[in-house]
């Protein structure tokens, strides 16, 4: 879990658009609703797609429904040498909304 200044961060990287913000769900869960400006790939595509997230504006913010696929990935890029957050629920990021 993150800790408090982390979320801090977290909403102020977002907030201020200075990071990219991935959600690891499904694809129809990515449509059911999502965070504007998020990608989608979901968590067993990660692996495929490690070049990609390599290119993208850091920090990445991972996301999904209830924040453990979003912990899963965070530690699977972590493995690979690539760092990211774990923001939990899309909902709980989705802080351009509110």
């Amino acid at each position: 879990m993150n800790t408090v200044m982390e979320m801090d961060a977290i909403e102020k990287a977002i907030k201020e658009k200075q990071c990219t913000i991935i959600d690891v769900r499904a694809p129809f869960e990515f449509e059911e609703g999502n965070v504007v400006g998020s990608i989608n790939i979901p968590l067993q595509e990660l692996p495929q797609r490690l070049n990609d997230l390599k290119e993208m504006k850091a920090p990445l913010i991972m996301c999904c429904a209830s924040g453990n696929r979003s912990r899963q990935a965070t530690l699977y890029l972590a493995q690979e040498g690539i760092t990211a957050h774990n923001g939990g629920s899309w909902m709980d990021v989705n802080f351009n909304q509110q």
